[in-house]
């Protein structure tokens, strides 16, 4: 599948989520400190749309069960016990943001 385009760099306001639909997959889009990172729009827990969560800092909290993931990284941080997010690489080309499906990094890597 590789780069595919997934928003306008200006539509990925800091401090909010920006849900987008790329091929079949939901993502979740946020930008933190300048730089734009890409999770799953869906929660590992329970299946709730992280977009409609609570983003606090580099963190997302889960709007059904409180699941909380550190959006860098994926990482469960709190919340029930659940298998890390899903993360994406990002890259920007002039103002628009591509995402790489296909290249999902584990957890932890940033």
């Amino acid at each position: 599948m590789a780069w595919q385009r997934c928003a306008a760099q200006a539509d990925v306001s800091p401090g909010a989520v920006l849900p987008v639909q790329v091929g079949e997959e939901s993502v979740a889009l946020y930008s933190i400190d300048g730089v734009i990172y890409a999770t799953s729009n869906v929660c590992t827990h329970e299946e709730a749309w992280l977009s409609e969560g609570y983003l606090d800092g580099d963190c997302i909290e889960c709007p059904l069960h409180a699941a909380v993931y550190e959006v860098r990284t994926g990482r469960l941080r709190g919340g029930p016990m659940c298998p890390d997010l899903k993360t994406y690489p990002i890259r920007i080309e002039g103002s628009e943001v591509f995402i790489d499906l296909d290249a999902v990094k584990p957890p932890g890597s940033d």
